[in-house]
């Protein structure tokens, strides 16, 4: 599951609105873009938003994230297939602790097998305020997941590594709302992309589990 905060880099002071970024600003930032460039480029084609506004956010469409992920595209190069059971691709573990936690409740739409061949899953109450996970599973080819993941790291300050044959990339955030941890996970493999967005709701294991299903 979404791993607790490891790469989350903390906001500098809010300098004068016309001042000019210092060069030692300029500097990081385009390390941190080499850096995950770099990690990226070593993973062959065939190998790899925060929710806004008050409390959490469901929005089905990948477009629509604060990050401008592209929207995937189906890719022939897939070495995998995306399953059509939210439930099958997670351990009993994990299962155990999102008992009790509605599956894809119609009141957030679009869930479940989608017609492009996709999966997305959502864990939520609808009665609860702020407390939910949502995970998109899509197809997604090798440029526009590097074009993504390095867009967050340099705009969002997001971490990347590159676990189990693919790159994950993660943040968290305190909720603007309620005394909550927000936060966001992507992990990218063989031209499938894992998106899950959570708020109050972090199972140890998830994302891994997820992964584990896919790629074995």
């Amino acid at each position: 599951m979404p791993s607790p905060a490891t790469g989350l880099r903390a906001s500098a002071p809010a300098g004068p609105p016309s001042a000019a970024p210092t060069p030692a600003r300029t500097t990081r930032r385009a390390a941190a873009a080499a850096s995950v460039l770099l990690a990226l480029a070593l993973v062959t084609a065939c190998a790899p938003d925060a929710p806004s506004g008050n409390g959490f956010t469901y929005t089905p469409t990948p477009s629509a994230h604060a990050s401008g992920t592209p929207t995937p595209t189906p890719s022939a190069t897939a070495l995998a297939d995306i399953p059509d059971d939210c439930r099958a691709i997670l351990t009993a573990d994990v299962l155990a602790q999102l008992d009790g936690t509605p599956l894809n409740d119609p009141a957030f739409g679009s869930s479940g097998p989608q017609p492009d061949g996709g999966l997305i899953c959502v864990w939520r109450d609808p009665a609860a305020d702020t407390t939910g996970l949502v995970t998109t599973i899509s197809y997604m080819s090798r440029g526009p997941a590097l074009e993504m993941l390095n867009k967050l790291v340099v705009d969002e300050g997001y971490t990347c590594y590159t676990p189990d044959g693919g790159t994950r990339c993660e943040k968290t955030w305190q909720n603007p709302t309620y005394p909550v941890t927000d936060g966001r996970t992507l992990f990218w493999r063989d031209d499938i992309l894992i998106d899950t967005a959570y708020s109050a709701l972090a199972p140890n294991g998830y994302t891994a589990a997820v992964v584990a299903a896919l790629f074995g």
